[in-house]
């Protein structure tokens, strides 16, 4: 088998090497060329476990600096452990893994995988219900340097893992706890509170937050994208408070069911950068928060998504078509006189109603 290994080495050096650049250098930048040596995508495939030994294993790949392995078939703990005792060298570079739906991925493995990956920046293990508090010490124990963090729906991890991260990433900039149901206000807070460089933060469907922690996203000067989908206990107070992110850009406000008009208006004053807003499915706001939208944010709102918002009366809005930049085109649908769509049609964002169990 190695003599095997060997030979694939060298007709891969020799001859495939070769005719793949000269086919692809006249068509791609230098950057991405080089690229190609540096990614493994192994998304979706079987056997992805032994296919990613196999080629950690040879030369080429010595410094590869991203590997995806969303939804790959057959990748375990054991393969990870293998890594880190045979590939540990190829490792040494590697900035960003995807294990996103590698549900056989345990805190055995995050242990073995994290342990190789000082230089780790990116981090992705959505939809993983084995790992728990104690993977994420492993994580913050060996890499030091993660500012891309994707907990989503590992709902086994609680406010320890919030406070470890808090604790050692305080330079985070993106981080996403969708569906981590075992989180209170306590551990919210103290991301809130360290990781004050956040630029992306998603809550969706977390129904347990209050205002108690909603009000310290305030502190998050640089938040450009929020995605508070499912927030039953958000109300105007904490959206009051959230305004003062003055570079917000993407606000999901979808089932936000308490927030009315005044949280609204105070979002279209305080958030002027502001070009995605889900409203779906609030009840409680009415034209008026259209009218302060227009007034505040029609020159950068480019997606307003009012479905379901019942408060809002298009016929209304066509009498006063003058006086605000919106143009009436259906009875739920309209459009800034700037371009701005604002839409009834959220499936574009797969926003429709979620389970908060």
């Amino acid at each position: 088998m190695e003599t095997k290994d060997v030979e694939d080495e060298l007709t891969w050096s020799r001859e495939t090497i070769p005719r793949v650049m000269k086919i692809v250098s006249t068509r791609l930048p230098q950057r991405d060329l080089v690229s190609l040596l540096l990614v493994l995508d192994f998304r979706e495939m079987n056997k992805a476990g032994d296919r990613l030994i196999r080629a950690l294993s040879l030369s080429r790949y010595q410094h590869v600096k991203q590997i995806n392995l969303e939804f790959a078939q057959d990748i375990e703990d054991r393969h990870l452990e293998v890594l880190q005792n045979k590939c540990i060298i190829s490792l040494q570079s590697l900035e960003s893994l995807n294990l996103n739906g590698c549900q056989k991925i345990s805190d055995k493995g995050i242990e073995a995988i994290t342990s190789a990956c000082p230089k780790l920046k990116v981090f992705s293990i959505y939809w993983n219900v084995r790992v728990t508090d104690v993977g994420i010490k492993y994580l913050v124990e060996n890499c030091k340097h993660v500012v891309d963090l994707n907990l989503s729906g590992c709902k086994n991890i609680s406010d320890k893992s919030l406070q470890l991260v808090a604790d050692n990433y305080q330079d985070l900039e993106s981080l996403n706890l969708t569906r981590c149901i075992k989180l209170t206000d306590g551990g919210l807070q103290q991301i809130l509170v360290k990781c004050c460089s956040l630029q992306s933060l998603n809550l969706y469907a977390l129904s347990t937050f209050t205002d108690k922690a909603y009000k310290k996203i305030s502190n998050l000067a640089h938040l450009q994208f929020l995605d508070l989908c499912g927030a039953q206990n958000l109300s105007d107070d904490g959206l009051s408070c959230i305004a003062k992110c003055k570079n917000l850009v993407s606000l999901n406000l979808t089932w936000c069911v308490q927030v009315t008009d005044v949280g609204v208006i105070a979002i279209a004053e305080g958030c002027t950068s502001l070009e995605f807003l889900s409203l779906f499915g609030i009840v409680g706001v009415t034209d008026k928060c259209l009218e302060a939208l227009s007034k505040f944010c029609s020159t950068t709102i480019t997606t307003l998504d009012v479905n379901g918002c019942i408060g809002i009366r298009a016929h209304k809005a066509k009498k006063s078509d003058g006086l605000l930049p919106y143009r009436i085109i259906t009875p739920k649908s309209y459009t800034l006189k700037h371009g701005v769509h604002a839409t009834s049609n959220s499936s574009q964002h797969n926003f429709g109603p979620i389970s908060l169990a």
